[in-house]
């Protein structure tokens, strides 16, 4: 694993960008920056319409190292080209900005108030393609949405059995066990995440460096203790459904845990801006949760 890289994930100041909507979660992501259904006919259209959009984002003059360490994107994203480059290669090479990419194929069913990740088919093949295209780590998302503590026991298992075979592979996983902010006992399950988180990555070997991906708890620095590991690179935040002032608000009271939003970074953003007003749209937007991320 490249020094570097590795310094930058652990000590560099700044947050991580999702800008990783996939084939389910696209149209509402366009929806929001005001383009609707209508006017794409096919999935490949809507993909390259949300390509242009991500772009459009990566290309603001405040999305740079000074504000961002690393940005989780689509799987169709990484072999796609940013001005001749491809994406991973310009965040990287143009940007020195950490290129992470979502591996997950989507959720299960709702069972023991989890939904699990489906089982993963095809992530030999895509992290063997993401070696190729420079990828530094990846990311894979399960949602908690009751209080269950089989459930929540079986999610942060199934992710830590995926992240081992992931590090294997020469990658640093970013785990995410989301809890669902309109959870009942959202606190209490919180609790319980943590005490399982703890117990898995006791069991990682020395090396095995991942990065976490938590909903922002009901208890301020509840996941702080888990910086004790030196397994643990960052702690970064979801904005799960809030909005960015409540994110941004939440996370400054959440002491070295930066940002990690999709929905909260890019709220407000609309096609029809001129490159002007979307890129002064874009620096107060970063700036905003960059400021809440270095506390």
């Amino acid at each position: 694993m490249d020094s570097k890289k590795l310094d930058i994930a652990r000590n560099r100041k700044g947050f991580i960008a999702a800008l990783d909507q996939s084939g389910g979660s696209t149209p509402k992501a366009l929806r929001l920056y005001g383009i609707d259904e209508d006017k794409y006919s096919s999935e490949d259209e809507m993909f390259k319409l949300v390509h242009e959009m991500r772009t459009r984002i990566i290309k603001a003059p405040s999305f740079n190292k000074d504000h961002i360490l690393g940005a989780i994107l689509f799987e169709q994203t990484i072999d796609r080209e940013i001005d001749g480059m491809k994406t991973a290669d310009y965040l990287w090479n143009k940007l020195e900005i950490l290129p992470f990419v979502k591996v997950d194929q989507g959720l299960a069913d709702l069972d023991n108030g989890v939904q699990l990740m489906k089982e993963m088919t095809k992530l030999d093949s895509l992290l063997e393609r993401a070696k190729e295209r420079g990828i530094f780590g990846t990311k894979m998302r399960s949602v908690i949405k009751e209080f269950d503590c089989v459930g929540i026991k079986e999610v942060v298992k199934q992710q830590f059995d995926y992240a081992k075979k992931i590090i294997a592979k020469g990658f640093v996983p970013i785990i995410e066990p989301e809890v669902d902010i309109h959870a009942e006992y959202k606190g209490e399950i919180e609790k319980i995440l943590l005490n399982e988180l703890k117990e898995n990555i006791e069991k990682l070997a020395k090396d095995d460096f991942i990065m976490l991906k938590l909903t922002l708890p009901e208890e301020d620095n509840l996941y702080l203790p888990l910086y004790d590991y030196e397994n643990v690179l960052r702690i970064v935040a979801l904005s799960g459904g809030y909005t960015r002032e409540e994110s941004n608000e939440r996370l400054g009271r959440n002491h070295r845990v930066v940002a990690s939003f999709s929905r909260a970074l890019t709220e407000g953003a609309k096609a029809s801006m001129t490159d002007e007003e979307f890129n002064k749209h874009m620096e107060e937007s970063i700036n905003s949760i960059y400021k809440e991320s270095i506390k």
